[in-house]
């Protein structure tokens, strides 16, 4: 697929409806770019983050974030 959009002023631009429809985007999705050293540049779809389960896993990581792990994992 190949499809050309205008930047504005603002750094703005409009995806077209092709591209959406590729990416299974709608309004109040997300995307991200990555930017590869040579320019080329990737967009997808970011799939949204489950709040809820990552709220109930925080509570299961505090046992790594004492100081005695910090000293042995602080050179790694």
């Amino acid at each position: 697929m190949f499809a050309i959009a205008k930047i504005t002023a603002k750094g703005q631009t409009t995806i077209p409806q092709d591209v959406r429809t590729a990416l299974h985007v709608a309004p109040g999705d997300s995307i991200v770019w990555e930017v590869d050293a040579d320019g080329t540049a990737t967009v997808r779809r970011v799939q949204p983050m489950d709040i809820e389960y990552l709220r109930a896993i925080e509570g299961t990581l505090s046992e790594w974030s004492g100081s005695a792990d910090e000293a042995a994992y602080r050179d790694l």
